[in-house]
């Protein structure tokens, strides 16, 4: 089956979570800058949690611009990926709203581990329905930032419960790893 119906519901799911967050932000009644203070924490976490999501919206575009069609695996472990993904609008404001403690930065590196076992469960069934040999599976080869992006989310949960900002550092720097979309696929999907 083609794609196209696949592509346009993960870009409305992951519209729909974007705004979700964006709600989340509550204004202060007062006037002055000083009000702002005490929602830093909801703002940093709506700032990492964009970001993190407009990755796997980016990623997941190059991704199924290499594919040539779906199968119902593929739908499933499409899905798969939306789930964990619909689930970072909640562990967004419970980080936010408890001033980044430990145990909500802990969940959320719980939501974002998942979403990159998620996804990566998506990027294998999609080179296992096109073939080791396809753009795809020659573009991804052994998938060691997917690999590495999952084991520092596994040791950012770790580390959360004694020092949650060194957790926050490590979500950091897996988004900063993937800000740019990988230039194998890029390169893959143009030619």
């Amino acid at each position: 089956m083609g794609k196209n119906r696949l592509e346009a519901f993960s870009d409305g799911v992951v519209a729909i979570i974007i705004t979700i967050m964006v709600l989340e932000l509550r204004a202060p009644h007062d006037t002055d800058l000083a009000s702002l203070r005490p929602l830093l924490p909801v703002f940093l976490s709506y700032v990492l949690s964009f970001v993190h999501v407009g990755i796997y919206w980016n990623n997941h575009h190059h991704l199924l611009h290499t594919a040539r069609h779906v199968t119902g695996g593929i739908l499933w472990a499409n899905l798969h990926l939306l789930f964990w993904l619909s689930l970072v609008p909640f562990v967004t404001a419970w980080m936010g709203e408890n001033h980044l403690e430990p145990q909500p930065v802990a969940l959320y590196g719980v939501v974002m581990l998942m979403s990159g076992v998620a996804y990566y469960i998506l990027t294998t069934t999609l080179i296992r329905h096109h073939g080791r040999e396809s753009g795809l599976g020659a573009a991804v080869g052994s998938d060691f930032k997917g690999v590495i992006s999952v084991v520092m989310y596994g040791i950012a949960i770790a580390v959360s419960f004694t020092n949650h900002w060194l957790s926050l550092a490590i979500y950091v720097a897996v988004a900063l790893m993937w800000l740019i979309p990988d230039p194998r696929i890029e390169r893959r999907a143009r030619s």
